[in-house]
């Protein structure tokens, strides 16, 4: 009896391990973005993340998979991301359904050239 269910655990982590690792790895909420003159502009002398840099990315790593995740047709986000560790800014979403989705977004880290910012689903 030990012996099955022994058998039953090693073939189910075989067979979910490989999509459980997938979904990790395809379902992530972290970004970094270059900061140059094309993805964010300077204010009083920080870089600022441009707003639709922010909403397109966020959009497009929303919802990766079926199975994480909800179905974003829509984001938006009302200012820029100040590239300042620790800055927060909310980002608004559409489900498919036609209601609204607030989207936290947050900065993690900022070197001389990139920006790295995180949102939770």
């Amino acid at each position: 009896m030990r012996s099955k269910i022994l058998g039953v655990v090693v073939g189910a982590v075989a067979v979910l391990g490989p999509v459980l690792l997938l979904t990790h790895e395809v379902s992530a909420t972290q970004s970094t973005t270059g900061l140059d003159h094309y993805s964010a502009v300077t204010i009083d002398g920080h870089w600022v993340l441009k707003s639709n840099i922010v909403a397109g990315r966020t959009l497009s790593l929303y919802h990766p998979l079926p199975w994480v995740g909800t179905s974003l047709t829509d984001m938006s986000c009302p200012t820029g991301l100040k590239a300042v560790a620790g800055t927060r800014l909310t980002c608004h979403g559409t489900r498919g359904d036609g209601s609204l989705v607030d989207v936290p977004v947050k900065v993690v880290a900022v070197t001389d050239s990139s920006v790295t910012w995180k949102f939770d689903r």
